[in-house]
């Protein structure tokens, strides 16, 4: 017989079950072959009960693959079928639709077994370097050219994989053994967290996990809804237009607030795009749900009750609901703007509560590189792909400055150069902040970066720029002034576009200026301590102090001689 707990001893399992996930998620992040896994923590992990329903999640990993995720359990319970669910089974997919959004993510879900009763799933997610196709990029006109689609489907029965899986999966992409590998990390980090779900179970002497499912279950939700129940009962609209990729996009949302949840309605949004910038609702789902949760209910654990408060609609084929076959490789450019589009309506309800605009999307590009064909090319050039994600920076916030390169909402980390260069024969030869290109206000935007890109000797290659806020800076909020926008250029002046496959012949470099984050409040009333300490800093220049800030000449002049001296901070 099971043996009953209080509810302190579920409060106590409840933390362990958050420690388990967390674990899981940082043996992927050990075990990983891809950069963007091991270094920028592009990935969730979490644990459900056997009706699919997501209990507890990883701190590390990102809201658009946790989110996704929380729904895509059910999607593996209903195709695999529940007589067919055996111990020793793993299954995969990285269908966009019934996974995370987009067909560069692998999904692997692993059932949960004690004393030979399924007791509940682990899920993990990754995003991977190069699935086949075109590549990672959006320049493909439907999903069937972005790359190899895995249904879902068993990995291993019974402690077996999948041979023939294995090998389809290796004919099919540019770099075998390192998606071989990061399949492989996925799977061992499930198994990593079942493991120390057993040992817990054992010490808490549970024979399932219904009776702490329902403790964490009943508890988030109730507490979501007391957080809803005690907001204004008003509906505001909001809407933004950013970039695309060959012509601008426009996201709408009309955000309801009822006694017990929150509506999204995205009617009006822009339809289909012809390219791979269009996302599936699971993904805008993913971002619209935490954006709302960050404003509202921080501290309350991320879980499907937790989650489920908040209703998000999109008409059909709208491009936060794009439908099967439509190009959806980039579809973290549009998920990336969905917060700042929930926040545009929800400021006008809770005023002095959410962020400015901040760079949105993640400032992430791709090189190709291959021996130069222009001229025979040394005996060690080689062809690799590199993917490298990278930030520009936050919107101020109402008490607090914008956080530079710093990624918002997607929250992964920024590659470090070494790391980038040791995938492949890249060469980074600059990345540091750029300055000015925080929006001014009572709040400062955060800075973007500056990277200029090459490759090394013998090699020429093609980018594939996921760029955004090229001609739509993030716009300032209450009065603060708009960040500054994404260039991106060759060395010899030629332009570049923000999207795309772009070839880069032997001996070029890209330079790129990522975007600023929006300010917040009227420049006017920043503290003067807070300007000095930017100009000292080098965040912000003399012209800035002087026509954004109101700084006089005279103080202007005596801060930079300080510098000069070495004497300042």
């Amino acid at each position: 017989m099971a043996k009953e707990h209080s509810n302190v001893a579920y409060q106590v399992m409840w933390n362990r079950m958050i420690s388990v996930v967390e674990e899981q998620a940082q043996a992927l992040v050990r075990t990983a072959f891809s950069t963007s896994v091991r270094e920028a923590g592009d990935l969730s992990a979490g644990v459900y009960d056997t009706k699919g329903n997501m209990l507890a999640q990883a701190v590390t990993g990102t809201p658009g693959h946790v989110n996704a995720m929380a729904d895509a359990v059910a999607h593996f319970i209903r195709r695999i079928g529940r007589q067919n669910i055996m111990q020793g089974d793993v299954y995969i997919t990285n269908d966009p639709w019934e996974g995370t959004g987009h067909l560069h993510d692998i999904t692997m879900v692993t059932p949960s077994f004690h004393n030979d009763a399924l007791v509940g799933f682990f899920a993990c997610t990754a995003h991977i370097v190069d699935i086949g196709g075109r590549g990672f990029g959006a320049d493909a006109a439907s999903v069937y050219e972005e790359g190899l689609y895995i249904p879902i489907m068993k990995f291993a029965a019974g402690g077996e994989v999948d041979k023939t899986l294995v090998s389809i999966i290796r004919g099919n992409v540019r770099e075998p053994d390192q998606l071989i590998g990061d399949i492989y990390a996925l799977t061992t980090c499930n198994e990593i967290g079942h493991r120390r779900l057993i040992d817990m179970m054992e010490e808490f002497e549970l024979d399932d996990l219904n009776g702490i499912g329902t403790f964490i279950l009943e508890n988030s939700r109730r507490a979501t809804i007391e957080r809803i129940a005690g907001l204004p009962r008003k509906e505001a609209t909001g809407e933004m237009t950013v970039d695309g990729f060959s012509e601008p996009i426009t996201l709408k949302v009309k955000l309801t607030i009822e006694e017990d949840r929150i509506l999204s309605d995205f009617e009006g949004s822009s339809g289909l795009d012809k390219k791979g910038i269009n996302c599936p609702l699971v993904y805008a789902k993913a971002y619209a749900c935490y954006a709302l949760k960050c404003a509202i209910a921080p501290e309350i654990p991320n879980n499907a009750a937790s989650l489920a408060p908040f209703e998000i609609t999109a008409p059909e084929n709208s491009i936060v609901n794009a439908l099967h076959p439509a190009p959806v490789a980039l579809r973290h450019i549009v998920g990336h703007f969905v917060p700042d589009t929930v926040y545009d309506a929800l400021d006008k309800i809770l005023p002095n509560t959410v962020p400015a605009e901040g760079a949105g999307c993640l400032c992430n590009f791709q090189v190709s590189l291959r021996p130069r064909m222009d001229a025979p090319a040394p005996e060690d050039a080689v062809r690799s792909e590199v993917l490298t994600f990278n930030s520009g920076g936050s919107g101020a916030r109402p008490l607090h400055d914008g956080l530079n390169a710093t990624a918002f909402p997607s929250g992964v980390m920024t590659m470090p150069v070494e790391a980038t260069e040791h995938a492949g024969p890249v060469i980074i030869w600059r990345k540091e902040l750029r300055p000015d290109s925080g929006g001014a206000g009572a709040q400062r935007g955060g800075l973007g970066q500056y990277m200029e890109v090459g490759a090394r000797e013998g090699h020429e290659f093609d980018i594939q720029a996921m760029f955004d806020r090229v001609d739509h800076p993030a716009r300032g909020r209450q009065g603060g002034q708009n960040g500054a926008p994404t260039v991106i250029i060759q060395d010899d002046g030629t332009k570049m576009n923000g999207k795309g496959k772009q070839f880069v012949a032997h001996g070029r470099r890209v330079m790129m200026a990522f975007p600023g984050g929006a300010g917040y409040g009227n420049p006017s009333d920043r503290d003067a301590k807070l300007v000095h300490r930017d100009l000292v800093r080098g965040y912000i220049s003399a012209k800035v102090a002087k026509n954004d800030y109101g700084m006089p000449d005279a103080d202007i002049a005596d801060i930079l001689n300080t510098v000069k001296k070495g004497e300042a901070l």
